[in-house]
């Protein structure tokens, strides 16, 4: 077993302003492997290789999945694909930058390899010599394309959140099973590296550390309004159509999509898409999927969902003057209720992290001093502790053999990699990633519809008579671009 880097930082500490720099922050903000590469996968024997994809060359791609694939022997990345052909282009530069830095934890591996290079990921998923692929791409990508990896007969690394809408995340679930491919979500608050608090935070209340579960508090930040509205001619090496794929047609404009800078420095900004509800819910969904996926591990509650949600919030459009482009929600307060009568609260006004209130105490949990700004979450020295207790005698407690032991994983690309060779579930399956993202979206619900949304997780259905809520558990697609689009 390799040892942890001693004063290893945080996955998001902070994001470089060029390739070397942002390869530079990836290898310390994802922390270390715990896992020798030969030890999973076998000495690099070539029959034990396991070809890997990267669909998507941006932000999160190139300074976390490609990074998170390239620290183990036992794995290539041997082709990429974007629809901006220039962020394509600097991809395999990207695969070599990665390797090299990783050579100490990766056996030696240089990426002195041919990486092809792909603009439609469908022709990529046509190459049988491709046995997986993360898929970083914005948030409406992310069921579709996933539905079409699977279908291709590819394993799965996906980022957060699961899908658009709980339609979409139901679908691509139903499609994992069918296949018997599998899929990692990308919610590496689950694995050791670098967050072990939350595992440990979940244990304490799962065993009953904290008395009996009452209330469940879940700190997210908003999102400020603005992007400039102003349409402009789409770049000539982008496939503006294929970017908004399923989502209606509607005029570009860069702060609508991601930066025009063709270098690395513009790749590890943060895109405006984020910001857009076309593409997303925001950060409900955006830091939700995260926290409130731990909400879940600690509550026990990974396979259903809140009973009823209601909530308010503002969205920068509701302003009569608003003159910006960015329309997803500002400052929220959301709250749900649980059929074990646990009850959520989530809002912008909480610390960004989870806090486990019971009968006898609480835990909070978060991943260290955060802020976010307009690039990403930073280094704060604001005090607060990744993992805190109403006692100290309630972190210093050991869970006891015959007691509840979550799943454990050293590092969540490692963990996928490993379950691709032994096919077992890892530590983030579709399903659990699906019920995650699925209570994301019935908050976001509650904020637009500005009412109670009653809801049956067994069925997934709107339990009462809403049409309203009912429509939105789905929307319209474009035929070119949805799910019966690629058959695999």
């Amino acid at each position: 077993m390799m040892k942890k880097k001693e004063n290893q930082v945080s996955r998001r500490k902070f994001i470089g302003k060029s390739l070397k720099s942002a390869a530079v922050a990836s290898a310390a903000l994802a922390g270390f492997p715990t896992i020798v590469p030969s030890s999973v996968f076998g000495k690099n024997a070539p029959s034990n290789t396991i070809n890997v994809a990267s669909i998507g060359c941006g932000r999160i791609s190139v300074i976390h999945d490609m990074t998170g694939v390239a620290r183990y022997a036992g794995a290539r990345i041997v082709a990429v694909c974007d629809v901006d052909k220039k962020r394509a282009d600097m991809g395999p530069e990207a695969v070599k930058n990665n390797y090299k830095r990783m050579q100490e934890f990766n056996g030696g591996l240089k990426g002195d390899w041919d990486v092809k290079v792909y603009y439609d990921y469908k022709e990529l998923l046509n190459n049988k010599d491709i046995d997986a692929v993360h898929i970083s791409l914005p948030d409406h990508q992310h069921a579709i394309v996933g539905v079409h990896a699977v279908n291709a007969g590819k394993d799965v690394y996906l980022q957060k959140p699961a899908s658009l809408t709980i339609e979409e995340g139901r679908i691509l679930a139903d499609a994992v099973k069918k296949t018997g491919r599998i899929l990692q979500m990308g919610s590496q608050q689950r694995s050791i590296d670098p967050w072990s608090q939350f595992k440990k935070a979940c244990e304490l209340v799962r065993n009953g550390r904290i008395g009996e579960l009452k209330t469940v508090e879940v700190g997210l930040p908003g999102d400020p309004g603005g992007g400039n509205p102003e349409e402009m001619p789409v770049p000539d090496y982008l496939d503006y159509d294929a970017w908004l794929g399923a989502t209606p047609d509607v005029y570009y404009t860069e702060d609508r999509v991601h930066s025009l800078n063709a270098t690395f420095e513009g790749v590890v900004s943060r895109p405006g898409w984020l910001r857009c509800e076309q593409f997303g819910a925001g950060m409900i969904t955006g830091w939700g999927a995260h926290h409130i996926d731990t909400a879940h591990w600690g509550m026990g509650t990974e396979y259903t969902g809140p009973i009823e949600i209601w909530g308010t919030a503002s969205f920068p459009p509701d302003d009569p003057n608003y003159k910006g482009l960015w329309d997803v929600h500002g400052i929220f307060r959301t709250e749900a209720m649980y059929e074990n009568g646990v009850r959520m609260i989530v809002s912008n006004e909480l610390p960004n992290g989870v806090k486990f209130i019971g009968t006898e105490g609480w835990v909070w949990v978060t991943r260290g001093n955060y802020r976010v700004t307009d690039t990403d979450p930073v280094a704060d020295d604001n005090g607060i502790k990744p993992i805190d207790a109403s006692n100290p005698k309630i972190l210093q407690s050991v869970i006891g053999p015959n007691e509840i032991h979550l799943y454990e994983s050293p590092d969540q690309h490692a963990n996928w990699l490993d379950c691709i060779k032994t096919r077992k579930e890892p530590v983030a399956p579709i399903e659990i990633g699906h019920r995650s993202c699925s209570a994301c979206l019935l908050h976001h619900m509650a904020m637009k519809l500005d009412r109670k949304i009653v809801w049956d997780p067994k069925n997934e259905k709107i339990a009462n008579n809403d049409p309203e809520a009912t429509a939105m558990l789905s929307r319209p697609r474009r035929k070119k671009y949805d799910f019966d689009s690629y058959t695999g």
